[in-house]
């Protein structure tokens, strides 16, 4: 077989690992309210974990409850208004929360809209639901009032729209922009820590795409770069503006992201030795990174002051969980780290992270029905 060919078919393979299935209340109210007093709340309290439920007959939140410790236990479901596609959407961030908290955002891949639920003291309340500017919504990113959506049906794009005090979403004139091609298969978008950049993900291309922002949030002025491993996927930012970004060919590589938006490599795909890394995070101080590989485990990676990257078990196999892991979030204080199973189980794991970036098992929480996508923290 041709040396490309080759290439292309493990890639491909590796994708297939990243998607195996593709044929409550919210938190605590002392929690809550707190906020909405504008009183700072306690990091080390309790919180919420919350994924979809991606079903075709009706899109729901699935709500479970954190407690201090990092245990989850299931509260509720909450139906979004829209539909699900039943299988595996291959991306990060189909549900995602403002940074406060108060705004969670979710994607209805299969009505092609995008659902907002105000968080409060009760729970979930849906506050709105919009088209999503394109169709098969897969990923969302929100900073300040200003929300995009990726959207990967047909040649794909991104979408911004604005987000009003009772949570409707209003279209941005000017802001829906095309990826680099047609059928790139996007992953992920998100905003830079600043606001000033969106990146998303190309897995078919392997490409990073780097949009400006403008104070009115309008993005424009795409510019591309190409991947140090193979069909990246998901990716996190670091406090420093560093980019930690999983390839789903096995690796994981580490770039800057400069004011200027250049995109400069630190690490170039580091092997997991682990299958399908394809989902990723990195604590909020920025000195751990982990990714979500689709063949049933984590690996955790340590991230020095300049962005470099080492992987901190040999084996890369710093939790092994079963097959089928398909997204990973980080509760808002970086205390734990939750997986989603799709694969055998159904389930969400959790872990608490220790002081050198290992990690402890809490145990899983399973009852989510086949097809749930998309996971969330606070």
């Amino acid at each position: 077989m041709p040396k490309h060919l080759a290439f292309l078919a493990f890639a491909a393979a590796a994708l297939a690992a990243c998607e195996p299935n593709r044929n409550l209340t919210g938190p605590a109210a002392s929690l809550l309210a707190a906020r909405d007093a504008n009183v700072s709340a306690d990091l080390s309290g309790p919180g919420a974990v919350y994924t979809l439920t991606n079903q075709v007959a009706g899109n729901a939140v699935a709500v479970f409850n954190r407690a201090a410790d990092g245990t989850l236990t299931a509260a509720t479901t909450v139906a979004t208004g829209g539909t699900g596609t039943g299988t595996g959407l291959g991306s990060q961030g189909a549900v995602a929360l403002s940074a406060d908290g108060r705004w969670l955002f979710a994607v209805n891949a299969g009505s092609n809209d995008v659902s907002v639920f105000d968080v409060g003291p009760a729970g979930l309340a849906l506050a709105s639901r919009a088209a999503s500017g394109g169709t098969l919504p897969i990923s969302l990113t929100v900073h300040g009032n200003v929300l995009y959506v990726l959207n990967a049906g047909g040649d794909g794009n991104i979408s911004g729209f604005t987000v009003g005090s009772s949570g409707a979403l209003t279209p941005i004139a000017g802001a829906t922009l095309t990826l680099s091609g047609s059928n790139v298969g996007p992953a992920e978008v998100q905003f830079s820590p600043d606001g000033n950049r969106l990146v998303v993900t190309e897995k078919t291309t392997n490409r990073l795409d780097v949009y400006a922002v403008d104070a009115n949030g309008v993005a424009s002025g795409r510019t591309t770069t190409a991947s140090a491993g193979g069909t990246p996927f998901g990716f996190a930012f670091g406090h420093r503006h560093e980019l930690f970004v999983s390839e789903a060919t096995g690796s994981a590589s580490s770039y800057v992201l400069d004011a200027s938006g250049n995109v400069t490599l630190v690490s170039g795909a580091v092997s997991t030795h682990r299958g399908a890394p394809c989902w990723a995070v990195v604590t909020a101080d920025g000195r751990f990174g982990f990714t979500g590989n689709g063949a049933g485990s984590v690996s955790a990676f340590a991230m020095a002051p300049d962005g470099a990257i080492s992987l901190m078990d040999a084996d890369g196999g710093t939790a092994v969980i079963g097959a089928g892991v398909n997204d990973i979030a980080l509760s808002n204080n970086s205390r734990y780290l939750y997986v989603l199973q799709v694969g055998g189980a159904q389930a969400i794991h959790a872990f608490r992270i220790q002081a050198d970036g290992h990690l402890t098992a809490l145990g899983p929480i399973a009852g989510l029905p086949a097809g749930t996508r998309g996971l969330a923290a606070f």
